[in-house]
């Protein structure tokens, strides 16, 4: 299971100054395929080699001042809710204010670590102002500035040393979990896959209380669903923050193998499901398309095929993604989905012999060398699948800096060509041989 360490606090504290500092270096590598949408308030990082995602609540609340204490205040209960970890963001320059109070209050109340750190202490004069922050009661202080790093260090010991192990022994099963926006139908989905069967379903022991994984065993099939719809009841209050959303599809998505990811066929795809998309991508997850609702989309002839036109134009670059129009409330397809999903299991977790790979590919790049650099000829004289989750494969070269994204993405479709890689992102290097 992946670590969620949450940043709260009221508005230009340096919530996000602070952020960026954590997941600055990481960024430009996440993205490293271009296109994929940044968005600047998740993103993973590691300190001292434990990796765990990071979110700045401060991104998600909107509305004007009056509502605006509500709203951080819902955020906090959800950070309580759903992080393993939560950093309270404070500023020395401001001193305590009433809204810091109330914050205070809700985490003084959970048992999940709380992280009290007072922001902008920059000299020894701050230094001393920051103790009045004691007053929360919130333990230890880490002072810090966001701005040029001093203390950060100091406080992600802290936090690191609370974060639970993630590796977790765990059935050898398939993990599937359904993701998309709000009211696409994952719910339903999720019912008609578990509901009616309640009897071939069985909740696994020791399950987290944060993601509702069950296991499905029937028809042929047997996996584990990660459930993201929420079952929790408490929740609903929330149901419409994307905060919420956002956090339970990122909490997902990083535990799972493969992505069903639900699109509404009366709406198109529009840009919350492209992030979705990419993030599955980023994570390198197997990816399943459902067109749902498809019974109430107005259809012409060749309709799925415009409208799978449409998503691949979208998707792009990674567009080698099985699309699947249901209806789960007519149950059309349902049996197809799943089918979908163990192949694209199978693609993911295939492993291919080097002797194969070399025979397959080396003739290909020998009738279509990687063009010339500078007069320098590039050489690639030998493949190998890396002993990564996801399918990765080393190309080793002589000179593997000058070989470009264009010769990158003709390689990877020949090689989407002649193995199986639906649904599954392929990830290349060009190392120095």
């Amino acid at each position: 299971m992946s670590n969620i360490v949450a940043i709260v606090g009221r508005p230009n504290v340096g919530k996000s100054t602070f952020f960026n500092r954590m997941i600055g270096v990481r960024k430009a590598i996440v993205d490293e395929q271009s296109g994929v949408t940044r968005d600047r308030h998740y993103g993973k990082t590691e300190w001292i080699g434990k990796e765990f995602t990071v979110i700045d609540t401060g991104g998600y609340v909107k509305g004007s001042n009056d509502v605006f204490e509500e709203e951080i205040r819902k955020q906090v209960k959800l950070a309580i809710e759903e992080a393993n970890a939560i950093i309270f963001m404070v500023d020395v320059v401001s001193g305590i204010t009433d809204l810091d109070e109330s914050v205070a209050d809700l985490l003084r109340r959970t048992n999940k670590p709380v992280f009290l750190a007072v922001n902008k202490v920059d000299n020894n004069k701050r230094q001393h102002d920051s103790h009045e922050f004691h007053a929360c009661g919130l333990g230890e202080l880490y002072c810090i500035s966001s701005i040029n790093g001093s203390g950060t260090g100091e406080l992600l010991d802290a936090v690191v040393a609370e974060l639970k192990d993630t590796e977790e022994e765990e059935l050898d099963l398939p993990r599937f979990a359904v993701v998309g926006r709000p009211n696409v139908g994952k719910s339903s989905l999720i019912n008609v896959l578990i509901g009616e069967e309640r009897n071939i379903v069985t909740p696994i022991a020791g399950t987290t209380r944060d993601s509702t994984n069950t296991r499905y065993n029937s028809y042929g099939f047997d996996f584990i669903l990660v459930d993201t719809a929420g079952l929790r009841k408490k929740g609903k209050v929330y149901e419409d923050l994307e905060f919420y959303s956002v956090m339970r599809t990122i909490r997902a998505i990083e535990n799972s193998d493969v992505c069903l990811l639900l699109l509404d066929a009366t709406e198109g795809i529009g840009a919350q499901d492209i992030n979705i998309f990419h993030l599955a991508e980023k994570n390198h997850k197997g990816i399943v398309i459902l067109v749902n609702k498809w019974d109430l989309a107005k259809k012409e002839t060749n309709t799925t095929k415009v409208f799978e036109k449409r998503i691949k134009e979208k998707i792009a670059p990674f567009n080698d993604v099985s699309i699947i129009f249901t209806s789960v409330i007519e149950k059309q397809r349902i049996h197809k989905a799943l089918e979908t999903a163990v192949k694209v299991y199978q693609n993911r977790t295939q492993k291919i012999k080097t002797s194969k790979l070399n025979d397959v590919m080396l003739p290909i790049i020998e009738h279509t060398p990687p063009p010339s650099v500078k007069g320098k000829y590039i050489k690639i004289k030998y493949i190998t699948q890396l002993p990564t989750h996801a399918p990765s494969f080393a190309f080793f070269c002589n000179h593997p800096q000058y070989v470009k994204e264009a010769y990158r993405r003709f390689l990877e479709n020949k090689m989407r060509e002649k193995f199986d890689f639906e649904g599954v992102p392929v990830r290349m290097f060009f190392r120095k041989k």
